[in-house]
């Protein structure tokens, strides 16, 4: 696990930007696993100006995206699917029959069924991630078992206070989630977790120096053989300076 501390978000989105921009270019059929939040928009600004630039093309890439909210419909300004395309997918040459975010419309096992087909057909080059407070990556909450592959889960209370500032109020946050598992996540070739601000500091050192246990659902990436973790000086420091 390489652990990464940055003076400034811009340097941090920069570097993560990189990561996916080599990865791209390297590939001829580029897979991509992407997330939604705060983390990672900086990425994808960085990503945007890089293709404005010339210096990637986005034509053969396919993405998969790591959850999405329950009982919200897809054009709902706060629907993960919204995000993406607000964010991100409108700016770049992506071929949408490429974009891939788990339906939270229907029978939801029947979605996380046919997520988990399509997560088995391809693997994924390179996940971003980001972490909670209390130490989820996607949805996947404390008590989450490290073999969980797509599911659909009722989230905590201090997510759904983590995310309502996103919201009017906390009462308009969505209680359920679908999202790709942990089994899933840990199948992606390499991975790239960010981390800014005070608040997910204790997490990040759980994450990184505690025990494995299904109680902190990111610590499972210390068994992962390809793991980055980018965060600022507020968010590291209760870690040991490993850079």
């Amino acid at each position: 696990m390489e652990i990464r501390i940055f003076e400034n978000k811009e340097a941090l989105s920069r570097a993560a930007a990189k990561y996916f921009i080599d990865t791209i270019n390297e590939k001829k059929k580029p897979v991509l696993g992407l997330a939604t939040g705060s983390s990672p928009l900086g990425m994808y600004e960085k990503l945007i100006e890089a293709y404005q630039d010339g210096k990637v093309d986005f034509s053969n890439v396919s993405s998969y995206n790591l959850d999405e909210y329950c009982g919200i419909p897809k054009n709902h300004s706060q629907s993960y699917w919204t995000f993406m395309q607000e964010n991100f997918f409108k700016f770049v040459n992506i071929d949408n029959n490429n974009v891939h975010i788990p339906s939270s419309s229907g029978d939801l096992q029947e979605a996380c069924d046919k997520y988990n087909i399509l997560l088995n057909e391809y693997e994924i080059d390179i996940q971003v991630l980001g972490i909670g407070s209390n130490g989820h990556i996607a949805f996947n909450e404390p008590g989450t078992p490290f073999g969980s592959k797509t599911h659909y889960v009722e989230l905590k209370q201090s997510t759904r206070e983590d995310n309502a500032r996103y919201f009017n109020s906390i009462e308009e946050v969505p209680t359920h989630a679908i999202t790709m598992g942990l089994a899933n996540i840990m199948k992606a070739k390499k991975i790239i977790l960010i981390a800014t601000g005070a608040n997910k500091a204790e997490a990040i050192k759980k994450m990184i120096q505690g025990e494995v246990t299904e109680d902190m659902p990111a610590s499972i990436l210390q068994f992962h053989p390809n793991v980055v973790i980018l965060t600022d000086r507020e968010a590291a420091k209760t870690i040991i300076n490993n850079t």
